[in-house]
């Protein structure tokens, strides 16, 4: 198995995971339980997705786009107000 992506949480290793499972490449999570061990601390660097090595050229691809949404994403949030009453128009 090898490493094509580094979660910062549990919620993004489960987007790629499920994105390289729609372009049929078999994934696994490591580290997914080792979150709760560390109770109140943040997690850093524990959460891994996986996959096999005849698709790993592949799930590369695949781990690309998710990263590229992902990214999208997060510039949107930080550009709302810091005013949850502030309806952007």
């Amino acid at each position: 198995m090898h490493t094509v992506y580094r979660a910062q949480n549990l919620f993004d290793a489960h987007l790629v995971k499920d994105a390289l499972e729609a372009a049929e490449i078999p994934a696994f999570i490591a580290g997914e339980y080792l979150t709760g061990g560390v109770g109140q601390l943040p997690a850093m660097d524990f959460i891994a997705v996986m996959v096999p090595e005849a698709g790993l050229a592949r799930a590369q691809d695949v781990v690309r786009e998710v990263e590229a949404v992902l990214g999208e994403a997060r510039h949107a949030i930080d550009e709302l107000p810091d005013d949850p009453l502030v309806v952007p128009c």
